[in-house]
């Protein structure tokens, strides 16, 4: 992977300029504030992969970002690509401490996705939802669609990289299916990626600082209610599609102290789903 700072071909493509990693430093790198270094690399195969690969000898902050992904990866393996700087794609080292039980670090993807809806209200007006347990959706045309997804991985036995991937400016003839979105096919206010990964940045380090304090206690740092008001999957009948072709077909009802999803089932009975349990989560029509 290659380190980039302020490129000769910085304008070269007006429509999708990279970014400024010294001007991203300055933002966001600071005595006192959880994010300590911030590296952007012109093309590597994953993020999370490096970061990972690195997690021993990195301090809790590090960001990792880039502005390609040829091996970009979601949850159960599953592959994430899109064209060189059209989004960003970028990974964080987290280390939760003794003070947060290891049973509650799986509310991090869940805290994730509550920052980057967040940081995106803020910086580009456009209302982003939550479907449990990983993707970011947006509105195109009336239509609900994912534009962007986070994957958490642990890197030894201290620490957690999260990585998220979210499209910015793809056009609709760039999308990898037809149910993709985009922030600028969702008519977001600004698509200037350094102004949204500032955003996002901020939001999370916000959240992740005020759920650590906490414990990680998702009730006491509000991030369960936080996360249940913004969650579009809750209030829908769905199918869990779960390993051994199984399948667990309810009303998603809550999402628990545990960050798993509450199925209500026909029976009158309530199941909760953790997300390592499942391969798919659909609408129980399709």
């Amino acid at each position: 992977m290659t380190p980039q700072d302020a490129s000769e071909s910085r304008w070269s493509d007006l429509d999708r300029p990279p970014l400024n990693a010294s001007a991203l430093r300055h933002a966001l790198v600071r005595p006192g504030a959880l994010w300590t270094s911030l590296d952007v690399v012109q093309e590597t195969g994953s993020t999370n992969s490096d970061l990972t690969a690195r997690a021993k000898e990195l301090p809790e902050g590090a960001v990792l970002v880039a502005e390609e992904q040829t091996a970009g990866r979601g949850r159960l393996d599953r592959s994430w690509s899109a064209p060189a700087r059209s989004g960003l794609f970028f990974s964080v080292l987290l280390r939760p401490g003794a003070g947060v039980p290891v049973d509650r670090w799986g509310w991090l993807p869940l805290l994730t996705g509550v920052a980057v809806a967040t940081g995106l209200s803020r910086a580009a007006g456009v209302d982003t939802s939550l479907k449990w347990p990983n993707d970011l959706l947006v509105t195109v045309g009336g239509e609900e669609r994912k534009a962007g997804g986070i994957l958490a991985e642990r890197a030894g036995e201290d620490a957690v990289v999260v990585g998220i991937g979210l499209n910015v400016t793809l056009r609709a003839d760039e999308l990898p299916v037809p149910a993709a979105g985009s922030l600028l096919l969702a008519d977001a206010i600004s698509t200037d990626r350094e102004t949204l990964l500032r955003a996002v940045l901020r939001s999370l380090e916000q959240w992740y600082v005020d759920w650590r304090e906490a414990g990680g206690d998702p009730a006491a740092s509000r991030l369960q209610e936080t996360y249940a008001a913004g969650c579009a999957t809750l209030g829908r009948t769905v199918r869990a599609e779960l390993p051994g072709d199984r399948s667990l077909t309810g009303e998603a009802v809550a999402v628990d102290a545990d960050g798993r999803l509450v199925l209500a089932t026909e029976g009158g009975g309530r199941e909760p789903v953790a997300a390592g349990d499942i391969v798919h989560l659909r609408p129980a029509a399709d």
